[in-house]
């Protein structure tokens, strides 16, 4: 039963096949026999919410999550629960307000039953970086999740809960569902609130669900859309039924594949796996449509002065005088201030800080950061053009299966994983990863495919055939 996703445990429980507390009993025993640190922490307070709501499901109550077992990233905020986004200066802090995604999960009746790891403050492809120490791959426990979200990702994977929470800077969500066999979406950048997150790069950040299958995730992102007055980044663009976008054919849908990357793949893992969906697509009535983005290359090089400038500014509140941990050997304010930033951020942190604050540095704002913004405008423009060719474009979302705990320790070979992913955090368009193949080790390969802004149901569409035939075709 633990293995079955949000619409599957729905119908168990609204047939009185199961409870809502014996459910959450169930998974809350999986976690504690669990050995991938996938959950960092069981909610208290998990198994009376689940009572509430089977009495709430007994008197009429018919949300769309009513009575599904849920697990956010220790990035989201969950009013009396510690929210740590993975690091030794947060251990301690509890929040004092939940987020909008929180409350409305809440409000369509998901009982959420504990915290995910994480990399710190959601910075890292592999979930290494993290003050609780790494997560473990469930389908190889001698290999990473994926990061930042990969908590979140394994611990749907192990079947710890039916669903789970991620967010996504530059492939946070994506590809830890490539590497997790899940499927994950970047939603179009607003669509889902950021209110009650704690941000890396609040104009790159989106929150995201991680799921079984292309159903589980329509109606989660449905949950979890819309407009909130806490948020003036949030949209006022209608929410779609996404569920209706499932079951249909792409026969004659133009599928756009950027010329840069065919070039970029070559020799990658996933060539093979990117070779057969191409050809998946076509045999199942698609047009395939080469389009050119002529900045793609610096795709990489953007995110990484934009992401860590972004961050410098985020955490600069993060200071040893408020909400976080102080320092225990400091004597005056200036050491409050620099010992218990220099104990309480790790490695990959203070590299990004120094790194953002570098390329904000008055000798080098102009070289670095606004020629960085000047290209993220320019890659926006270059994607809305090729838009008009195609309906979708379709890339990998990583360059092979999940790594080795350990191989990636070189900062800039784990920045390269992020190349297929990062373009749809700089344009703010949807992208969704859905598990497509198999690499030479056995462990799954997930495809990429984006949308223009707001057409996270023609995502769906996609990815939803892609689940439903790959088997059939392949």
């Amino acid at each position: 039963m633990l293995e079955l996703g949000i619409v599957e445990l729905k119908n168990l429980i609204t047939n009185k096949k199961t409870t809502c507390e014996a459910l959450t009993k169930a998974y809350i025993e999986e976690i504690k026999k669990s050995k991938t640190n996938a959950v960092i922490e069981v909610f208290s307070d998990a198994i009376d919410l689940a009572r509430e709501m089977d009495k709430k499901i007994a008197a009429g109550f018919s949300g769309k999550l009513a009575g599904v077992p849920i697990i956010i990233k220790d990035n989201i905020l969950y009013k009396g629960h510690v929210a740590s986004a993975g690091s030794r200066f947060l251990a301690d802090y509890v929040a004092e307000y939940s987020s909008t995604v929180t409350n409305k999960l809440l409000d369509a009746g998901a009982v959420i039953i504990g915290r995910a790891n994480m990399d710190e403050f959601a910075m890292g492809s592999s979930t290494e970086t993290s003050f609780y120490g790494p997560t473990l791959n469930p389908l190889d426990t001698t290999r990473v999740p994926g990061g930042s979200s990969g908590g979140s990702a394994a611990s749907v994977a192990e079947n710890l809960c039916a669903a789970s929470l991620g967010t996504d800077t530059g492939g946070s969500i994506r590809q830890p569902a490539s590497y997790c066999g899940l499927v994950g979406i970047k939603p179009t950048y607003g669509r889902i609130s950021r209110y009650g997150i704690i941000a890396f790069a609040s104009s790159l950040d989106q929150v995201g669900p991680l799921t079984k299958t292309v159903e589980d995730n329509a109606l989660l992102l449905e949950v979890l859309s819309g407009y909130d007055q806490h948020d003036e980044t949030s949209s006022h663009e209608k929410v779609d039924n996404y569920t209706a976008y499932l079951n249909k054919p792409i026969k004659g849908l133009k599928i756009g594949v950027i010329n840069s990357v065919e070039a970029m793949v070559k020799g990658e893992q996933t060539e093979q796996a990117y070779n057969k969906f191409k050809n998946f697509l076509v045999d199942s009535g698609a047009e395939i449509v080469p389009v050119d983005i002529n900045n793609m290359e610096l795709v990489l090089p953007v995110y990484y002065i934009i992401a860590p400038a972004e961050a410098t500014s985020n955490l600069a509140r993060f200071d040893g005088v408020k909400y976080t941990r102080r320092s225990p050997r400091a004597k005056n304010i200036e050491e409050i201030f620099t010992m218990s930033r220099g104990e309480g951020f790790g490695s990959e942190v203070k590299r990004r800080i120094m790194l953002g604050n570098y390329v904000l540095s008055s000798g080098y704002f102009d070289a670095y950061y606004n020629k960085a913004r000047a290209l993220q405008y320019q890659l926006r423009q270059e994607f809305l053009s090729a838009f008009k060719k195609c309906d979708v474009l379709v890339t990998p979302v990583a360059r092979g299966e999940a790594f080795k705990l350990g191989e990636k320790a070189n900062p800039v070979d784990a920045y390269k994983e992020d190349v297929f992913t990062v373009s749809a955090n700089i344009t703010g368009l949807p992208a969704i990863s859905v598990p497509f193949d198999n690499g030479k080790n056995g462990l799954p390969i997930g495809m990429q495919i984006i949308a223009p802004h707001f057409s996270e149901g023609l995502v769906y569409t996609v990815a939803d055939y892609v689940e439903k035939h790959k088997n059939l075709k392949n």
